[in-house]
């Protein structure tokens, strides 16, 4: 699979030709390819902002933990929160992590919805909880297991399992 990553052109060194266009374009297999500088915001902990769309046909915005997996986006939601409808309904989600320091060096990741997992998988279903415990780890930098769980909901999480379709990168650290 081969994942397109347009590189924005940016003016961290001074006004250029082209300023805010696509510089260039390339290809990677993994998100483990992409380059260091732009992978360091999906490896360390930055709440990523994601857009989904609304049922009514508008976007939506939320801040949510990000992680990955070879060529895979990983979302974890609780079963009972809007964004899982809406993915169902219109399977695309656009991630964009900014740099808290610098909010001019960011990567936006557009995906596709290729799999979901319900935390009650007979096979799978493990799967789901060590991820949310995963990303709780790498969050709050406790070594627990996930503390958010709503139990007066009934809480369980759903994986979902997003292929990149497009990647666009911008600015420096």
């Amino acid at each position: 699979m081969s994942i397109t990553v347009a590189n924005i052109r940016d003016v961290a060194e001074g006004t250029q030709p082209g300023q805010f266009t696509v510089g260039d374009r390339g290809a990677i297999t993994s998100l483990a390819d992409l380059d260091p500088i732009y992978r360091q915001l999906l490896d360390e902990p930055v709440t990523a902002t994601v857009a989904v769309v609304g049922r009514d046909g508008l976007p939506n915005l939320t801040p949510v933990w990000f992680d990955y997996e070879g060529e895979l986006v990983l979302l974890n939601l609780a079963h009972h929160r809007k964004k899982v409808g809406w993915l169902r309904a219109t399977p695309h989600a656009t991630f964009l992590l900014m740099n808290p320091q610098n909010a001019y060096h960011w990567v936006s990741i557009k995906t596709t919805v290729s799999r979901e997992i319900p935390e009650d998988h007979p096979q799978d279903g493990s799967r789901v909880t060590d991820h949310v415990d995963r990303i709780w780890r790498k969050y709050t930098g406790q070594d627990s297991a996930y503390g958010l769980r709503d139990e007066s909901v009934g809480e369980s999480r759903i994986l979902f399992e997003l292929s990149v379709d497009k990647i666009a990168t911008f600015g420096r650290p």
